[in-house]
């Protein structure tokens, strides 16, 4: 039948019925005709209505005895006389059979095949399915794929017609190539490892996850298997191939007769040739620079290389990847690739077992982890994101990388999302590698010679990606929450995605940079002051606002031409640390380390150079070589110091003293705690070569810098007029000069912390808080910020000044609802220096039973390993009180440490790995009020019986002092270790109160808070019993501070303006020296008139000019009323 009337020849109208469609519409017959086609003519040809296609019947044609074959490319209707000559050969080759029942042809599935082997009728996939499959298996060819699935030579693939529509991005981006010659399909080897391939490719721009370069691969000539192993250098390929060799011996029963590779001296040695040798290997070499030799490996280093690149460019993920990209291609195709001569896979040809590829996973798809390490809350989530990166070769488990813990975990509970694409994965992976190492952002230099070359941290990552891989290409890219930088610097920068910005830079802060309405904060904008040039590079387009653009707006469009005149000054730090300066010496990066070094000794005019004087001896030099990170743990800035060797001096001669103060860490807790009670912004900043700054009075003589002799002078020395980094009085000459600066500019130092400097101007106050050359500071009111931050630029050179981030190991992060102190960054620092990074978590930093003993049968240890762990630890409780009584405890047995000691300090390194990010937290608002909390166990010492005392201190409901500590005494009762304990908190309390004095809180009652009633007692009794008066008589000081200070149920002694008072000699211990050997002499000395009252409980007395050094404010329990005038009796020395 058809739809057209015109190619009917003899056409007769007739209403011959209707003809139903697929749509269920009709269509009528409206007459018939004939259809003539060469000598063929079709006769009662129905012309029917709307019908858009021409039928032909094929029952019809049998029943004229015409036959039809069909073939993939057409249809044949055959004559009637070849019937008889090909019936034989049909009924020989028939599979099945479809009887014809009226006019269609019907199978009949109920009734057995025709043929005695059995036959697979496949289906036709989907194109996605096809699609998936393709890039599960790592963008498998489309005719291994079809092999796979016909011939059934794997398990787990769907039995399916696989057939593509169209090309694969990703294979055109990773696979394209130049035609290859004709491969020799003959091999001379008749079983496997009797020829093995190897060659090495590398070094690759970009390092792997950890951190390897090179890629050796190995291919067994006769199966066509490959091994591949990742190096750090080249000189590591004989290890892996000896350790390959032997593998293969013991695990295949096999020898392996010969070897094939280059000429490269990574595989021909001494150290190859010796095992080859002994082994009765035969070692074959290509022809130098014909490749074409080793063409089996070659071709399968392409195959890699090419497999990797396109998984790599489907998933999205970073360049850093590709050893797991390699590693999971070679580990996809030894499943799939099919050896031609055998027709069957590497896999099946060297285990004998069709391989199983129904769990294979699209490489580089989002996943989901499940947390069986970590001690999770009931309901914290049970998962990590991540994403799959391959198999592993040990255990039956998956290969994914954890975006928590940004580490590469094995594990089988994972669930997949193959469909997702990755980009469209909620955290998207190139917002988190660079927090962990895995990307490297370089640095620009400054163009002023004289400043620090700016360094950045992630947000440079926000220029456009084309315009930084244009010139690093290197390096991978990385992204920037643009959320996070939008809400730093809204009140500075407008929300532009395309504005970069340049955060977190350490730079020399200006005059007119100071001089804005939020110094510190906008002290990253700076960066245009000092490297306008820099920048050149980054492309804007004509709507990009004119406040963003860094540079010279007036200059000429740069155009393409002119790119070949352009000269980028790029600095990449060293990663290395020297140990001699000779190896400094051969990098260039250290050599400018040490002449900037030089050149500040210039600035600072530190020393002159002249002849020695006779009778002086020159004090040596050497170099210090430090690689600088910021808070990220990012590699920075390579720093060389120039220190003298100070173990050469001699006390009278080359210095006098040497203390200088360095402030407390409770002192910055408290000050923390104070500042965020206070809603006060602390910033901080850093100077410069401070040493440099403090003048030496002694006359010092110094060697002149090793690798920098003067060529006109080599025999001079130096005359040092500035304390050099090295000198005994170096810290005692910059604490001077920095202390008399402040106080010569209205300053004031703590009663009795001398790092702490107050400035009082009306009712506005500003604290300053000094650890060496570390400086934070905070004010009521940020203009006196600003005044401080102008009054000590004008003064030393600063190399940093923003908000306070890190401090002394301190991690800092301070938002308006309060202030989060933590030291994350260390404790990662610390399980890598101790290799605990794959330990197991434990929730608890140390078990109640069995507790620790000296155990003196134990297996020692190495006791600097013990004691390096114990000293670490103890830094890191600083933040970390959870750990201090554990860490206390494992540190009594440092002088013979044990085995079992050992397991108690990694567990808590493994509570550690558990807890990484646990902090405290300095709420704000909170009440301005001092709280004290003691405690005390009883004999909990095994060994000496003794009890161990804790405390706490809080201020403004902030943790800021904490204690555990042996008590030096064995005690009878809880109740006297309970009041030893008190004792000890009580000290701690009075510091505190000394500290907030300055503060300018003079409400000091505190409530010490003791769970003994019976300690309680004694401390409020005033009468001595037998047991109490067995306590030391120090320990009683408790009792009198506790009625004069601390009791709110009595006042404290009050004098008036005037009043003769005697004054205790303790307050001057440390300052003022008495007695021939340095004793106390008298309790008390008098008499001392009270000049102004302080508060309620301290008094500023008028002391005579031998007591100039003395702080003259006291405490009412250092007074005691005095009736007579009496003269001062202690002897001063």
């Amino acid at each position: 039948m058809t739809g057209c009337r015109s190619i009917l020849n003899d056409f007769i109208p007739n209403n011959g019925g209707s003809v139903s469609f697929g749509n269920n519409a009709k269509g009528w017959i409206v007459g018939s005709g004939s259809v003539s086609r060469g000598n063929l003519k079709f006769k009662d040809v129905s012309l029917v209505e709307n019908l858009k296609f021409n039928l032909l019947s094929v029952s019809q044609l049998t029943d004229k005895n015409f036959n039809s074959f069909f073939t993939k490319d057409s249809c044949k209707i055959l004559s009637p006389e070849i019937n008889s000559k090909i019936k034989v050969l049909i009924d020989q080759h028939t599979l099945l059979t479809a009887r014809r029942r009226g006019n269609v042809y019907v199978v009949d599935m109920t009734t057995d095949s025709q043929t005695s082997s059995p036959t697979c009728l496949i289906a036709k996939a989907s194109s996605s399915k096809t699609t998936l499959w393709h890039r599960r298996l790592s963008h498998l060819n489309h005719q291994t794929l079809h092999k796979l699935s016909t011939l059934s030579l794997v398990r787990g693939l769907p039995s399916k017609e696989f057939h593509f529509e169209g090309q694969c991005e990703s294979c055109l981006k990773g696979k394209q190539h130049k035609t290859s010659h004709k491969s020799i399909e003959e091999s001379k080897t008749t079983n496997c490892l009797n020829l093995l391939h190897m060659d090495l490719f590398g070094p690759v721009k970009v390092a792997s996850l950890a951190r390897k370069r090179y890629c050796l691969v190995v291919v067994d000539d006769y199966s066509r298997f490959c091994w591949t192993f990742f190096l750090f250098s080249k000189d590591e390929t004989s290890d892996k191939i000896i350790a390959l060799v032997t593998h293969l011996e013991r695990q295949f029963s096999l020898p392996v007769k010969m070897i094939r590779s280059d000429n490269g001296t990574e595989f021909k040695n001494q150290v190859l040739d010796k095992f080859c040798i002994s082994k009765g290997i035969l070692r074959q070499y290509s022809a130098p620079r014909t490749p074409a030799q080793n063409g089996v490996v070659e071709r399968k280093n392409r195959t890699l290389i090419e497999a990797a690149r396109t998984m790599l460019a489907d998933s999205g993920l970073p360049l850093s990847f590709w050893a797991e990209a390699v590693n999971t291609a070679c580990y996809v195709l030894n499943r799939v690739h099919i050896v031609k001569r055998h027709n069957k896979t590497a896999y099946e040809i060297l285990y004998k077992i069709k391989p199983l590829i129904s769990f294979f996973k699209v490489f580089g798809c989002p996943c989901f982890i499940l947390n069986t390490k970590d001690s999770l809350s009931k309901f914290a989530a049970k998962v990590d994101s991540g994403y799959f990166v391959g198999y592993s070769q040990t255990s039956k488990a998956y290969r994914a990388f954890n975006l928590r813990t940004k580490i590469i975990e094995e594990s089988i509970d994972v669930k997949f999302n193959e469909l997702a694409s990755t980009s469209s994965f909620p955290s998207a992976p190139d917002d988190l590698f660079d927090l962990e190492s895995f990307s490297f952002i370089p640095s620009i230099p400054s163009s002023s010679p004289s400043s620090e070359s700016c360094q950045t941290s992630e947000d440079l990552s926000s220029i456009e990606e084309d315009s930084v891989s244009k010139f690093f290409t290197s390096f991978p890219s990385h992204q920037i929450n643009s959320q996070e930088a939008n809400s730093q610097n809204q009140d500075d920068i407008p929300s532009t995605p395309l504005s970069p910005v340049l955060d977190n830079a350490s730079i020399d802060a200006p005059d007119h940079i100071l001089n804005s309405l939020s110094p510190i904060e906008n002290s990253s904008s700076s960066y245009a002051a000092s490297s306008n040039n820099c920048l050149d590079i980054i492309p804007f387009n004509k709507n990009h606002p004119l406040e963003q653009i860094l540079g010279d707006l007036s200059k000429g469009v740069q155009t393409r031409s002119q790119l070949s005149n352009f000269c980028l000054h790029a600095a990449f730090p060293s990663q290395i640390e020297p140990s001699k300066y000779q190896e400094a010496l051969k990098d260039n990066n250290w050599v400018e380390a040490m002449q900037d070094e030089l050149l500040q000794f210039k600035r600072q005019n530190v020393w002159t150079l002249c002849p020695l004087p006779d009778g002086k001896y020159p004090i040596g030099t050497r170099w210090v070589f430090r690689n600088k990170t910021d808070d990220r743990g990012i590699l920075i800035k390579n720093k060389a110091r120039l220190v003298v060797q100070g173990y050469c001096q001699e006390e009278g001669t080359d210095y006098d003293k040497t203390f200088a103060p360095v402030a407390r860490l409770e002192a910055i807790r408290l000050f923390l705690a104070f500042a965020i009670s206070h809603n006060i912004k602390v910033y901080q900043m850093d100077i410069k070569s401070a040493f440099l700054c403090g003048t030496i009075k002694e006359e010092v003589y110094v060697c002149q810098p090793p690798g920098f002799d003067d060529v006109h002078h080599p025999d001079w020395v130096y005359k040092v007029d500035k304390a050099l980094y090295g000198l005994k009085q170096a810290p005692r000459a910059w604490y001077d000069t920095l202390s008399q600066f402040l106080l010569s500019n209205n300053f004031s130092q703590g009663t009795i912390d001398k790092t702490l400097f107050i400035k009082r101007v009306d009712k506005e106050l500003l604290l300053v808080q000094i650890y060496v050359d570390d400086i934070i500071f905070g004010s009521t009111k940020q203009s006196m910020c600003e005044q401080f931050s102008k009054l000590m630029s004008s003064k030393f050179e600063m190399s940093a000044l923003s908000e306070l981030k890190t401090f002394l190991g301190l991690q800092v992060k301070q938002t308006p609802h309060g202030t989060f102190i933590h030291q994350s960054k260390y404790v990662k620092d610390l399980l890598n220096k101790f290799d605990m990074n794959d330990c197991k978590i434990i929730s608890t930093p140390m078990a109640t039973s069995p507790g620790i003993c000296p155990d003196d049968n134990g297996e020692p240890v190495d006791q600097t390993l013990y004691r390096c762990m114990i000293d670490s630890l103890m830094y890191l409780t600083a933040s970390r009180l959870d750990i201090m009584y554990a860490t206390c405890v494992c540190a009594r047995y440092q002088s013979a440490p044990k085995q079992s000691h050992l397991s108690f300090v990694k567990r808590i390194l493994r509570y550690l790995k558990g807890t990484p990010v646990l902090g405290i937290w300095y709420p704000a608002n909170q009440i301005c009020k001092l709280v004290g909390f003691t405690d005390s166990d009883y004999a909990g010492c095994s060994l000496t019986r003794k009890s161990t005392s804790g405390g706490c201190q809080f201020f403004a409901g902030c943790l800021v002092s904490w204690q555990s500590k042996k008590q030096t005494s064995v005690s009878n009762s809880t109740a006297e270790a309970e009041y030893i304990a008190a004792a000890h908190c009580t000290a701690q309390i009075l510091w505190l109160q000394y500290q907030l004095l300055d503060f300018g809180i003079t409400e000091l009652k505190t409530p010490l808070l003791i769970d003994s009633e019976a300690a309680k007692n004694k401390i409020k009794n005033p009468e001595t019993t037998d047991k109490i008066a067995q306590i030391p008589q120090r320990l009683q000081a408790t009792r009198s501070r506790q009625k004069s200070y601390t009791d709110k149920r009595r006042k404290p002694l009050e004098f008036q303006v005037g009043d003769r008072v005697m004054l205790k000699v303790s307050p001057w211990k440390g300052v003022v020296r008495f007695g021939a050997k340095g004793k106390l002499a008298p309790r008390y000395g008098r008499p001392f008139e009270i000049t102004q009252r302080i508060g309620p409980v301290a008094y500023r007395l008028r002391l005579p000019d031998e007591l100039s050094g003395v702080h003259d404010v006291f405490h009412v329990s250092n007074l005691k009323r005095c009736l007579a005038d009496e003269s001062l009796i202690i002897p001063l020395e």
